[in-house]
């Protein structure tokens, strides 16, 4: 069997470290309300740790596919092509606006971060701004979720049906 080629090792580094953080947030986001008012500081910490760590990864994974990142041809050609690059665009359009209205929340409502940082609230009354942020917030963070996870099946299509090699792009040397 031929050698798979692969992206780059801080490609696939930066690739599993979003998806991990993504799936992470959204799982806290998931169960913070079980948590009560008191607790809750951990979980929201987490969640805001989370983010701007995420903040850190989308822009090093943005300037390193610009600059040194390996690039791949497509995998499919024609309308499934078009559509993985499709897919793609709108996952890298969706994971800043869902951070940009996630800082914008914690901007308006203010928390504190582990009972070590307080973000002041910029608009703490404004409850009606808060909810619209929020509301977008989480839609955002479910389009992402959702089409992150086409595209996991994709990959898994692509590995156990097809099996072309297309998921080992992705998997780190061994």
């Amino acid at each position: 069997m031929a050698e798979v080629q692969r992206y780059d090792s801080l490609t696939i580094l930066l690739h599993w470290l979003s998806a991990a953080a993504i799936a992470a947030m959204w799982g806290i986001a998931q169960i913070v309300d079980f948590f009560p008012r008191p607790e809750r500081i951990w979980p929201i910490s987490a969640h805001i740790v989370l983010g701007l760590m995420l903040v850190g990864i989308y822009g090093t994974r943005v300037f390193w596919k610009l600059t040194g990142g390996r690039h791949m041809p497509n995998a499919e050609k024609g309308v499934l092509g078009l559509a993985a690059v499709s897919v793609h665009h709108v996952l890298y359009l969706l994971i800043p606006i869902t951070l940009l209205l996630g800082i914008s929340l914690e901007l308006i409502r203010g928390d504190y971060v582990f009972h070590l940082i307080q973000v002041p609230p910029l608009a703490p009354g404004n409850k009606d701004l808060r909810e619209w942020v929020g509301d977008w917030h989480g839609l955002a963070a479910n389009g992402l979720l959702i089409l992150g996870g086409l595209h996991g099946a994709a990959a898994l299509w692509h590995h156990f049906i097809k099996k072309d090699g297309v998921l080992e792009r992705m998997r780190p040397a061994r």
